[in-house]
């Protein structure tokens, strides 16, 4: 039985870092040799996602915070947080009896509030909010697809655009996204001259009051509720948009490591 080995509730448990230790990259070849536990440096950066803490109030438990940010960064460059959120993607859905690579979606975005971090902002007029928007493309299991943040300025179908244009292969089979009525229009005939996949509007009921869950689109609504609990996400902090992105992976990273082992 596996030993809980937590330093905080954000920290990996025995049973999690055996998930994830052999998708860490190796230390690059000549140069010192690495000296840093890379278990700490990762829970080092879990504990900044969740805490909402800036990198230099890092617990003295944790390797140094100038360490620990710069793999967070190097591995932000080199496509690392992805490889591994789309490795334990596969996983959790083959977990739950789903193909690997999945063929529905679904699409929408969240404004969020900036700071007074320098970086790239805009004003949402429709949610009057000054900040970033978060497009977000989720399987049917509500599990990160595709991320792409904009200033919140950005319209939807504008920010669809360009999230959709980065689709890589772990969305080969993809063939139908649920989307919501902000995303008619020329988009939907610019998918389907694009891409294999199609787009499908759930439109609001003409006769809804109020609040009502819709088909389908609750989904990525449940997505952004679980990257509200991270309190790093409950603004965007970050001076770069693909910062924002990084940690958004990283805290999917985590919502599924922790479904593949409980304990």
């Amino acid at each position: 039985m596996a030993v809980n080995t937590q330093l905080y509730p954000s920290d990996l448990t025995d049973s999690q870092w055996t998930i994830i230790q052999e998708m860490i990259p190796p230390a690059k070849s000549g140069g010192r040799p690495r000296s840093l536990d890379m278990r700490k440096v990762v829970n080092a950066i879990l504990y900044v996602v969740v805490g909402g803490i800036q990198w230099r109030m890092l617990p003295k438990q944790y390797p140094k915070w100038s360490s620990v940010y710069c793999y967070f960064r190097g591995w932000k460059r080199s496509g690392t947080w992805k490889r591994i959120h789309d490795t334990l993607r596969a996983q959790v859905r083959q977990r739950a009896g789903r193909h690997k690579q999945p063929t529905g979606g679904c699409l929408d975005s969240q404004s969020v509030k900036t700071t007074a971090v320098p970086g790239k902002r805009g004003f949402d007029q429709a949610k009057l909010i000054k900040g970033r928007k978060r497009h977000l493309l989720v399987d049917t299991l509500g599990l990160l697809m595709a991320i792409r943040v904009t200033a919140a300025s950005v319209q939807d179908r504008d920010g669809a655009r360009l999230l959709l244009s980065r689709l890589d292969g772990s969305c080969k089979k993809l063939r139908l996204i649920w989307v919501d009525g902000g995303y008619r229009g020329q988009l939907l005939d610019w998918v389907a001259k694009h891409f294999r996949f199609r787009l499908r509007v759930v439109p609001r009921p003409k006769a809804q009051k109020g609040f009502a869950v819709l088909p389908r689109r609750w989904v990525v609504e449940r997505t952004f509720a679980w990257l509200n609990h991270d309190r790093r996400l409950s603004k965007d902090y970050e001076a770069l948009e693909t910062t924002s992105e990084a940690l958004v992976y990283i805290a999917m990273i985590r919502i599924m490591v922790r479904r593949l082992a409980r304990s």
